[in-house]
């Protein structure tokens, strides 16, 4: 059996998370992400992943179920394609609820893997800055 994923359980991680403003959104669900620092990088793991679904996509029973849904999905994706030392949120939509599970696992991937070029290209040009509406780099 594989190992389960770590989780974040405490607000003040999630708020670190979200403060990172690292966003990628798909039509099932938002991925938010942070790079941990040297302090946290010496952590047993890899990774760590929170789970959030508001309010607004239905009652206790359908938050629930979009929770299972992106539980599963995370599981199978985030061992293979998430980029070490760093805390996702994975936030359900209402959409996660009625796609098909194939999909939910594509916008899974699709959102890790805008948060893994974004991650290349400061690596790659630490004085270059890139502009908010093309992909070419404005080199100051």
């Amino acid at each position: 059996m594989e190992p389960r994923l770590v989780h974040l359980k405490k607000r003040k991680e999630f708020l670190r998370v979200a403060a990172a403003a690292k966003k990628f959104v798909t039509p099932s669900l938002v991925l938010q992400a942070r790079a941990r620092d040297e302090a946290e990088a010496g952590a047993p793991y890899p990774f760590r992943v929170g789970f959030t679904v508001s309010r607004k996509v239905g009652n206790a029973v359908i938050r629930n179920r979009v929770r299972r849904r992106l539980k599963a999905a995370a599981e199978q994706v985030l061992p293979e394609h998430a980029p070490g030392n760093n805390d996702y949120v994975i936030i359900g939509r209402r959409a996660a609820l009625n796609r098909p599970y194939a999909s939910l696992v594509d916008n899974l991937i699709k959102a890790l893997d805008s948060f893994s070029a974004e991650r290349s290209e400061k690596k790659s040009a630490p004085g270059a800055k890139q502009s908010k509406h093309s992909s070419t780099k404005i080199v100051p």
